[in-house]
């Protein structure tokens, strides 16, 4: 049973109608869906796509499957992944979310733009400890539109790796409707499970 907002994990068995978390109550983003829970073989494929710019083919076939399994629920103008840090880019030399943005676009059959929406903020790379109120301040304002005249009016479909509390895909998706976007669809490889 999933949060039918933001995708959470919230049991096992199926419900026989929509359930909430109700954390996600405040969040900027309508919806967020995950190709899977971050956990065994979908946990490596994340932490190896983190060291190397390369979708696997099951990577790729996961991305497929979910975005037909939720067909005409993740729709949008254009796919924008979460930008990194300038630091954290040239560390890595890629950003893991644009490689799957690319994917997912070219399954979509929409562009993707992955310059308007950047990060202004360098933050922690493992908020594993710290509790949503923290993880939530960590990125209110780590994030801007800079090119605002190509989000707005856009419905986005935001673009991820990993979505742990959604603090920061719901930052993003409060900076692209400040800039004028429609409506936000935060599509993720996992989403993790918290306690």
């Amino acid at each position: 049973m999933l949060c039918g907002r933001c995708g959470a994990l919230l049991g096992e068995k199926a419900a026989p109608m929509p359930v909430f978390c109700r954390k996600c109550d405040d969040y900027h983003f309508e919806r967020a869906f995950a190709a899977g829970i971050y956990e065994k073989a979908l946990a490596a494929e994340v932490s190896a796509l983190k060291a190397a710019d390369h979708l696997s083919p099951a990577i790729r076939s996961t991305i497929r499957k979910s975005l037909d399994l939720h067909s005409g629920k993740i729709t949008g103008d254009m796919v924008v992944p979460v930008p990194l840090s300038k630091l954290r880019r040239v560390e890595r030399g890629f950003n893991q979310a644009e490689t799957i943005a690319v994917a997912v676009a070219k399954i979509l059959k929409i562009p993707v733009d992955a310059m308007s929406l950047t990060r202004t903020v360098h933050t922690p790379i493992h908020r594993v400890g710290m509790d949503q109120k923290a993880r939530e301040l960590t990125v209110e304002k780590a994030f801007a539109v800079i090119r605002p005249n190509l989000i707005k009016d856009k419905n986005i479909v935001l673009v991820d790796d990993v979505m742990t509390s959604g603090a920061t895909t719901s930052a993003c998706a409060k900076a692209l409707k400040k800039a004028g976007s429609g409506r936000v669809t935060v599509f993720t490889l996992a989403r993790a499970v918290l306690q």
